[in-house]
């Protein structure tokens, strides 16, 4: 097996939730990919279990402890565990489709999902926890977010997805958002198929997804278009 995540959460019964359906539920059974959860509550010392406590300097809400998440980290990843190690955080780095290729190119990795206010610090720093954030809102925990990452990185596994050339010209692929499609019937509600998706010519259904795929950036995405451009122009 290549890729291997471990998840350390406050609640494993989310796992694998959507990823054992479809395409990543089909590669989890074939074992072309691997997911095993740690219950971080195992690792509490007292009687009732207990994961937090009030922030330090006070304030609002509850923190989890650096003592018991570093206990239930090192019982996951050994010194010489090759994979990265993830915390699932609203002020994390972007997560990307050039990150996501470069996870589904390793061995897996270590996913800590947070709850409450947030992690003590101490443990990020300590355990050298990369922060990725998959968007700027907030959910009530890390689980959801790590369910959306490992999709993204899983279904780039080799042999997960039956035609791999589909991926090549996905949003975000190439730079540019994804351009429209079309399919039978040829004519719905009074509208019909651009007629040049029906012409045969190949160069000019290339150019014309092209075009569309550069509109449509251009008009919701002013951010990627402005990359992509730069890009272009770098090339040229």
């Amino acid at each position: 097996m290549g890729f291997s995540a471990n998840i350390l959460t406050l609640y494993p019964e989310m796992f694998p939730g959507p990823l054992g359906q479809s395409l990543s539920g089909k590669a989890l059974e074939k074992g072309l990919w691997g997911l095993e959860t740690t219950q971080v509550r195992d690792f509490a010392k007292d009687k009732h279990r207990s994961v937090d406590d009030t922030p330090a300097g006070g304030g609002a809400g509850m923190v989890l402890r650096a003592d018991i998440l570093a206990l239930a980290i090192d019982a996951v990843a050994k010194p010489d565990d090759p994979r990265p190690r993830l915390l699932m955080s609203p002020r994390g780095l972007p997560f990307t489709q050039k990150r996501a290729h470069e996870l589904a190119e390793g061995p897996g990795a270590i996913i800590v999902c947070g709850r409450f206010e947030g992690i003590d610090q101490r443990v990020i720093d300590s355990r050298q926890l990369e922060e990725v954030c998959i968007g700027d809102y907030i959910l009530s925990g890390g689980e959801i977010a790590a369910i959306t990452m490992l999709d993204a990185i899983v279904r780039l596994i080799p042999g997960v997805m039956g035609n791999m050339e589909s991926a090549d010209t996905e949003s975000f692929e190439t730079g540019l958002l994804e351009h429209p499609h079309y399919t039978r019937p040829s004519e719905f509600e009074g509208m019909a198929i651009p007629e040049v998706l029906t012409s045969g010519n190949h160069k000019k259904i290339h150019d014309w997804r092209l075009a569309e795929a550069e509109r449509i950036t251009r008009e919701r995405r002013p951010d990627l278009w402005s990359r992509y451009v730069c890009d272009e122009d770098e090339v040229d």
